[in-house]
């Protein structure tokens, strides 16, 4: 995308649309077909994802500070896999030739605009999630006498331990939803429009607030699918992610105008 094409949405405030199941369908009907018609870009940037899952595995191994470490990169290096999906859809949708380098490219030209930055709200956000999970474990099992989890999880069977586990999915599930709702429009709407990653965020979690239930029945449908296709060891996410990369952009095209 050229800076002539990246002025295409204007500098005009995106207008936020009514969306309804109809659309979401749609919207996945078109990332299935979006992924059928160029699988080998899609198979490349969800590659990404399933080596950095195994990398994070085999170096960390037994270490927390080295799967702490890994796992950073996973926030950092996601919007710019997406946005190689988001720029393949794009070029279909305007009838542009495909090809690797011009995708590539934008991915490349991204480093220096907002994408970055959102990868580091994202790097920020994953960071205080981190620390807030270790101190609700804290709160629940610092007293408790600690077992080796990997050979028995009888602690986590206590009373402590399974209301433990009943906040941390709680607390996860809503700061899951928040990160959800500040970058499902916001990371393709960088791409195709001159915004501030700040207007972006906001206007993203204005689509949310807006059209609550649908977007949060996208949100159901990202963890469901996303959860099943990390078995068996994350194999699933090589069709998962694509398809699922290529509706993001189609329900984006359908909430903003």
């Amino acid at each position: 995308m050229t800076s002539t094409d990246a002025m295409s949405g204007g500098l005009e405030k995106p207008v936020v649309q009514h969306l309804s199941l109809s659309d979401v369908k749609f919207s996945l009907r078109a990332g299935v077909q979006d992924f059928r018609r160029a699988p080998q870009f899609g198979l490349f940037f969800s590659a990404v994802y399933v080596l950095g899952g195994f990398l994070m595995l085999w170096v960390g191994a037994g270490h927390v500070t080295w799967t702490l470490a890994t796992s950073l990169g996973f926030p950092l290096v996601a919007p710019f896999a997406a946005a190689g999906l988001y720029e393949v859809s794009r070029r279909m949708e305007m009838g542009q030739p495909l090809n690797w380098r011009s995708v590539l490219g934008i991915v490349w030209a991204e480093r220096t605009r907002q994408l970055p930055w959102l990868g580091a709200i994202i790097v920020i956000y994953f960071l205080f999630w981190t620390f807030l999970a270790h101190m609700i474990f804290a709160l629940f099992m610092g007293l408790s006498t600690m077992t080796n989890i990997s050979q028995s999880f009888d602690v986590f069977l206590t009373v402590n331990g399974l209301a433990m586990i009943a906040v941390e999915l709680g607390v996860g599930a809503i700061l899951a939803f928040v990160l959800f709702s500040m970058t499902v429009v916001s990371l393709p709407l960088v791409l195709d429009r001159e915004v501030d990653f700040v207007t972006a965020m906001l206007t993203s979690m204005k689509v949310v607030r807006d059209n609550l239930f649908v977007m949060s029945v996208w949100a159901w449908i990202i963890a469901v699918l996303s959860l099943l296709a990390l078995l068996p060891w994350f194999l699933g996410l090589m069709v998962v992610l694509p398809v699922l990369g290529h509706a993001t952009w189609h329900l984006y095209r359908r909430a903003l105008s």
